[in-house]
């Protein structure tokens, strides 16, 4: 058997693997429907009504009003610096976690394509989720959800692996993230380094 043929017989071998496993998903969809996030508003997730909510502030208030033996002087500047710390507890969670949503749309190759909408859904509870809706992107072999600061996934938070290449959606984003920086929500194969698909999160 000729050298040549050899050669041909074993980059073949090497190539075919690698070939069936980047081509075998542009073949095979998948789908999910995940329904949007609940939001518990207690213990035992039931809500609860305005009067109840109000009663147990009410309470609250008085049961302070009764601990708090302190001197009047006191009493304000503890007043002042608990106003001062909500203030910036609520301007940094407002700068962190916006409403904020996008249209994707592909790599613009005519290969990798990609359409729906990411939304960015702050629960109640302090936490928030990125949602795809109405969702489909071409499907890869190795493909996960970023949050990037630019479509070249050079600076990322890596949300997991994408459940379904179609449907709906919904990914926890970590705790403080930073959305003003990271405000590009891409579709990334980990195994070849391609980008997919994405859509910049942009004020609601």
């Amino acid at each position: 058997m000729k050298r040549s043929i050899i050669i041909a017989i074993i980059a073949a071998a090497i190539l075919m693997p690698a070939t069936v496993y980047a081509a075998l998903p542009l073949f095979v969809s998948s789908t999910i429907n995940e329904p949007p996030p609940v939001v518990k508003t207690s213990e035992s997730g039931t809500a609860q009504d305005g009067a109840g909510i109000e009663g147990e502030m009410m309470e609250k208030d008085e049961g302070a009003m009764v601990e708090d033996d302190s001197a009047p002087g006191e009493s304000m500047e503890k007043e002042e610096a608990m106003v001062k710390d909500d203030e910036m507890a609520e301007k940094e969670g407002a700068m962190m976690m916006k409403d904020t949503s996008g249209a994707f749309a592909g790599a613009g190759d005519g290969i990798h394509n990609a359409e729906g909408s990411a939304r960015v859904l702050n629960l109640e509870d302090g936490s928030a989720v990125l949602r795809l809706e109405d969702f489909r992107v071409t499907n890869g072999p190795d493909l996960y959800v970023y949050l990037s600061t630019d479509k070249g996934a050079s600076d990322y938070v890596d949300l997991g692996r994408l459940k379904a290449n179609a449907g709906n959606q919904n990914y926890e984003l970590p705790s403080g993230i930073d959305l003003s920086k990271y405000d590009n929500v891409v579709i990334w194969c980990k195994a070849f380094s391609v980008y997919f698909g994405g859509a910049q999160l942009t004020a609601a």
